[in-house]
């Protein structure tokens, strides 16, 4: 093999992940497997996709080796293929916010608009862990909460928010996280309790931000 030929081969093998993050959908269903393993049937609810069409993008993230998969029965569950998918999502993200306008853009037009304050840091949350003046809410799925969050915070889905806000402590400033920095659930639950006169802000960055950070994680038991 000439040094042109292994250039061409290595380029054409880092081209295969450029291939498996092409698409918004597959995008999506990393961001949703960096919660917690799913199903297809899972995953095709959570990303509005049929089953086959799921099934099918989650074949081309498996050939790219982002995620694998495990038959379970009848029903084959899926994770990432490792910690660093992660970060490379991450990466993505950083880079699509400082070179494309129209990420910049929608990030100011949706999250800034519902930011009536700033959103919490993790370093700054990390401080009021222990603070019983500061109360967490993880809005994300049961499901994923079980699978990993933030010390001390409470399950409270966002469809389960409106019935259950007596919960909350009044006097307690609240601190909402999800599922990443573009998710949408913490600014619409930071809307529903700034709605019933409560001290909110959303955590900026989300739970798998927050894991990779090296931060404290905990589980369901």
């Amino acid at each position: 093999m000439t040094g042109r030929e292994a250039k061409d081969t290595l380029y054409v093998q880092f081209s295969r992940l450029g291939k498996a993050v092409s698409n918004p959908k597959r995008i999506e269903l990393l961001e949703l497997l960096a919660q917690t393993e799913r199903s297809v049937d899972e995953l095709a609810a959570a990303s509005g996709m049929d089953f086959a069409n799921t099934s099918a993008q989650l074949q081309v993230l498996s050939r790219a080796r982002l995620v694998e998969g495990q038959r379970q029965g009848k029903r084959v569950i899926y994770r990432l293929a490792d910690e660093r998918v992660p970060q490379f999502l991450a990466a993505l993200r950083e880079l699509s916010r400082a070179r494309l306008a129209e990420v910049d853009q929608v990030a100011r037009d949706y999250f800034g608009a519902r930011d009536h304050l700033q959103p919490f840091s993790s370093a700054e949350l990390l401080r009021r862990l222990d603070d019983p003046g500061t109360v967490v809410i993880d809005v994300r799925p049961a499901e994923e909460y079980a699978a990993g969050h933030i010390p001390g915070a409470l399950s409270i889905p966002l469809g389960e928010l409106k019935r259950r806000i007596a919960e909350l402590p009044r006097a307690s400033e609240i601190v909402a996280y999800c599922r990443g920095p573009y998710c949408v659930l913490a600014p619409q639950a930071i809307e529903i309790l700034h709605r019933a006169d409560l001290r909110a802000r959303r955590l900026e960055d989300g739970f798998p931000e927050w894991r990779l950070a090296g931060l404290p994680v905990a589980a369901a038991s």
